[in-house]
């Protein structure tokens, strides 16, 4: 096949759709992923690559090899359609289509994080990220969060999107799906540490956004609001930050519950 150097062929326009416009995406049902990493981690997942462009002098074949076991279309193109077509400063050397991952919903979600107003892809991703380590059966993200599938929440999220349930909802549908659940909220408003949560029970948690912290439907919806004490005059940390802080704070009572 003649290696494709234009930005305009029909392909490469349709990639790079998918890569600049949220809601082409969401009409297609598809997302982009760059670089090896990221793809090599979809297809361990189950990912369902769809069609891919790479250059012949840096893709990885190993890859490209599982793709075309699974029957994904592969188009070699020059380094200057890759750059075009990439969310990156540096393009690597293969970008693959995926179908939008959809991981198996729980039938009955214990540990569920909910995400209200986080507008920056990177935090979003990274929160997905943490949330998949630590072991939560399902996000959910509130209205006024920054699109999940953006490439940079898709990079930041490092596979997440692959592997933890995802889904948008409006607050009265995350009432109803909550309303067996204890409700956390982190807040500085409040007595209660983090650390004095007994994690062990079911349970959803809410992170704010970056700019105005919990929105009032959230306050409206949590029954439990938490702090994370902080020394130094610090008054607040990342949203990803603190995240990470509660979540594995309550894998540490899981796991030494279990070692019990």
């Amino acid at each position: 096949m003649d290696c494709i150097s234009s930005t305009q062929n029909k392909r490469v326009r349709y990639v790079k759709s998918l890569q600049t416009k949220p809601r082409f995406r969401r009409s297609e049902r598809k997302l982009v992923l760059e670089g090896s990493r990221l793809i090599a981690d979809a297809l361990l997942a189950d990912g369902q690559p769809d069609i891919a462009l790479y250059s012949p002098e840096k893709a990885d074949y190993d890859l490209i090899a599982q793709m075309q076991e699974r029957g994904c279309p592969l188009l070699p193109v020059s380094e200057a359609v890759l750059q075009h077509v990439s969310e990156t400063q540096q393009a690597p050397g293969l970008l693959v289509v995926f179908q939008l991952p959809r991981p198996p919903m729980p039938a009955v979600p214990e540990r569920i994080m909910i995400l209200d107003g986080v507008r920056e892809p990177g935090n979003l991703g990274t929160i997905l990220r943490t949330a998949t380590a630590a072991g939560l059966d399902l996000a959910i993200l509130a209205p006024d969060c920054v699109d999940p599938y953006n490439p940079k929440a898709v990079r930041a999220g490092m596979g997440a999107h692959f592997r933890l349930p995802l889904v948008e909802s409006s607050w009265n549908e995350i009432s109803r799906y909550c309303r067996d659940l204890a409700v956390y909220v982190a807040t500085p408003s409040t007595s209660t540490r983090y650390t004095d949560v007994n994690w062990l029970d079911s349970w959803a948690f809410i992170v704010g956004g970056e700019a105005h912290g919990v929105s009032n439907d959230a306050l409206e919806l949590a029954r439990y609001p938490i702090y994370i004490p902080m020394l130094g005059g610090a008054e607040s940390i990342n949203v990803a930050s603190a995240a990470a802080v509660i979540l594995f704070e309550a894998q540490r009572q899981r796991l030494a519950e279990a070692s019990q």
